[in-house]
């Protein structure tokens, strides 16, 4: 899978970072590669934790959805 980042530098100094499709998905790091390497363990556990509540509803259905 691909994700959308966004990555910006901090006025503490260092990076932030967020995933545009994932919302919850925010990380940081002193380098733009620290930063990039946190984004895809926030994108991971982001993706475990919506997994875990779709198990908990009572019906789930996927849909594919293609871009214009």
């Amino acid at each position: 899978m691909k994700f959308t980042i966004k990555l910006e530098e901090s006025d503490e100094g260092g990076y932030t970072v967020q995933c545009l499709e994932l919302p919850a998905a925010i990380s940081e790091g002193n380098t733009k590669e620290e930063a990039l390497k946190n984004i895809k363990e926030a994108i991971q556990l982001v993706l475990e934790v919506m997994q875990e509540q779709a198990q908990a509803y009572t019906e789930v259905f996927k849909v594919e959805v293609t871009n214009a």
